[in-house]
């Protein structure tokens, strides 16, 4: 089956089903891979795809605008064509924008304490997915899209063999046109999803 043709979604198929046809899917695309860049475009790639097939997302005022992911700065590989006197300076905690579908977006997002605001911030930092009916009433929310009206946020979550609890390594965020867009099953699919991501990948 061609990749794109994952993104295909059967008639008929209710929230629940639709987010276990989707990690379905994104399993097979995933099989084999095992680098985050590859994987995480991929995945955002599907996910915003079939949101846009799916016929609770694909009405023009409803719609998912936004899909991809912000991952912690230090996973992301130092560069390695610059001499040493151009290395840069070492830079607080912060979120880089990773592979995503949709607008430009927010380059960086601040997660230092003191510093750290906003949905993605939020969810990063207590590790829980934080569903939003409406941005514009969020306290600190980071407007990347101006017709963006409502948002999901999902931590991903990584657990080590030599550590007790799960450290937090990046967001999986969407954001939708209207109003109260996601709600409790859009949650629980998102966050089976980023699972699947994060074990997909080596880190």
């Amino acid at each position: 089956m061609p990749h794109a043709d994952s993104a295909i979604i059967p008639a008929g198929l209710d929230k629940e089903a639709f987010w276990s046809h989707v990690h379905e899917q994104l399993g097979y695309l995933l099989a084999g891979q095992r680098d985050w860049v590859t994987n995480l475009a991929n995945a955002s790639s599907l996910i915003y795809n079939s949101l846009l097939a799916f016929p609770e997302f694909a009405d023009g005022d409803r719609m998912v605008n936004w899909c991809g992911f912000y991952i912690d700065s230090e996973l992301f590989p130092a560069p390695k064509l610059i001499s040493p006197k151009d290395t840069p300076a070492p830079q607080p905690a912060r979120l880089l924008l990773g592979p995503f579908c949709g607008k430009p977006a927010c380059q960086l997002i601040h997660v230092s304490p003191g510093k750290a605001r906003g949905v993605c911030a939020d969810a990063y930092c207590q590790k829980e997915t934080l569903l939003v009916k409406d941005v514009d009433a969020y306290p600190g929310h980071i407007a990347c899209d101006g017709e963006t009206k409502s948002e999901v946020v999902c931590p991903l979550l990584l657990k080590l063999p030599n550590e007790e609890s799960e450290r937090a390594i990046g967001v999986l965020d969407l954001d939708c046109l209207a109003l109260g867009g996601f709600d409790e099953v859009d949650s629980r699919g998102l966050e089976r999803i980023a699972k699947l991501v994060v074990d997909a990948c080596d880190w």
